[in-house]
């Protein structure tokens, strides 16, 4: 029933610990002892299939300490304390923290294996309902926040789906507007710490005399204006995911504190020399290229390196055209709930022309179009007829994708409904047939 799943037993009294790890071994359990608070830290992680039973009394970091930890990290883990000392106040304060359970010395070995066994069953419950949950947000969930069906947007998914879960840092690379802080929350709503704070961080917007006091926090007089204590950016995020956007903006003498803190996972604020430990995941985003920075020595490459281990590259929108008319569609209807006007109809030529243009602006820009579509205030900067047909391989590529563009629209509106899509193109059923064989249509997604 347990299968997979251990108790790590925190004990610093040896003939107790072994008493006690035999007797839970005994019962089938797996059982992992540690001698000290410290030695079992590395243990407890965000997502792990474990229950933690610590004595509240221990050398250096004690039992009450544990579970603030555990907390931190990941507060679905059960942790039981053990008392000798009768204390009910504490023992009152440590579930009003979040303990499962506490038992009191002298106690019977039923009643310890029971209480474990109680929060094995409640670990084991809370982890197949994550799981669960995050099926069900894999599913429906990521799709309906990243749009589009193109191979470009549908390997972007799944690559966040295969990172999201790890405890792996990521770097997002991608133009201006392709949505790398969107992509960067995905990665944290699909990942165990969804719970936890999602922290975005410019760093390109913030004057570097204020940097390291919003980044790592001060304690009170750590420079003439800190009054009182700061908790920084880092370790508001802890336990959750901290965006470090426009990371190329960072001041270099910044980027070895990050360096140190990304290496070690603890951190000083401004003032203090206590080292906090920590356990964020890390995503840095930019739009440069930061290897050629860093050869340039405008970006240290240590840092770079070591940054660079899980990449998401976003594609621009020129590079996948076919998620054009979903995207405007999806703004329009945003922009018309929000100003409260009917939806204009989209002609083929408006969608010839959205269909050209190379959007530097990528989904900022479409989404700002879509917004003055609404409001009929003309189409902006961004689809002028002297751009239209502007960055696109061939005049039949582009047909292609206007004519494919145009069956989906017509399928979308008609509830995928042959004869009302044939009506509102004004083409035979046939013709209809072979240019949803040519284009690889499914008929059964817009019904």
């Amino acid at each position: 029933m347990f299968e997979g799943y251990k108790v790590l037993f925190i004990e610093d009294d040896p003939p107790v610990r072994a008493s006690l790890a035999q007797t839970l071994e005994l019962e089938g359990l797996e059982v992992q002892a540690c001698g000290s608070a410290e030695e079992a830290l590395a243990s407890i992680q965000p997502g792990a299939q474990l229950v933690v039973v610590t004595d509240v009394r221990l050398p250096g970091m004690d039992g009450l300490a544990v579970l603030d930890h555990v907390m931190a990290t990941d507060a679905g883990i059960p942790v039981v304390l053990i008392t000798g000392h009768g204390d009910i106040a504490m023992a009152v304060r440590a579930m009003r923290s979040g303990a499962y359970d506490f038992i009191e010395k002298p106690f019977a070995p039923e009643r310890f294996v029971e209480t474990v066994r109680r929060a094995l069953d409640k670990r084991v419950l809370r982890v197949a309902v994550d799981e669960l949950r995050a099926q069900l947000q894999r599913r429906s969930g990521i799709e309906a926040v990243l749009l589009g069906k193109s191979a470009a947007i549908e390997q972007v998914r799944a690559q966040i789906l295969n990172l999201a879960d790890t405890s792996a840092d990521v770097m997002i690379l991608g133009e201006t507007g392709t949505g790398k802080e969107l992509v960067a929350r995905c990665l944290h709503d699909q990942s165990h710490r969804r719970d936890r704070h999602f922290v975005a961080i410019n760093c390109g917007g913030l004057p570097e005399a204020l940097f390291e006091s919003e980044l790592f926090g001060h304690e009170p007089g750590a420079f003439t204006s800190a009054a009182k204590r700061r908790i920084g950016k880092i370790e508001h995020a802890n336990g959750g995911t901290l965006l470090l956007d426009e990371i190329e903006t960072m001041p270099i003498t910044l980027q070895i504190k990050l360096l140190r803190v990304l290496q070690e996972r603890r951190l000083e604020r401004l003032g203090s020399n206590d080292e906090l430990p920590i356990n964020v995941r890390f995503i840095a985003a930019t739009k440069a290229d930061l290897r050629a920075l860093s050869e340039a020595q405008k970006f240290r490459g240590d840092l770079y390196y070591r940054l660079n281990v899980a990449t998401l590259e976003l594609p621009p929108l020129r590079e996948r055209r076919e998620d054009i008319p979903l995207l405007f569609e999806h703004f329009v209807t945003q922009a018309c709930a929000r100003y409260e006007r009917p939806a204009p109809e989209l002609t083929p030529q408006r969608l010839r022309e959205l269909m050209a243009h190379d959007w530097p602006g990528n989904v900022r820009e479409i989404r700002n179009a879509a917004d003055r579509f609404v409001l009929a205030i003309g189409s902006g900067e961004g689809v002028s007829a002297a751009e239209a047909g502007a960055g696109l391989p061939s005049l039949a590529q582009h047909m292609d994708l206007v004519e494919k563009a145009l069956i989906e629209q017509a399928l979308r509106r008609a509830g995928g409904k042959v004869p009302v899509a044939m009506e509102m193109l004004g083409i035979a059923k046939k013709t209809l047939y072979d240019k949803l064989h040519r284009h690889a249509i499914d008929l059964e997604k817009f019904r």
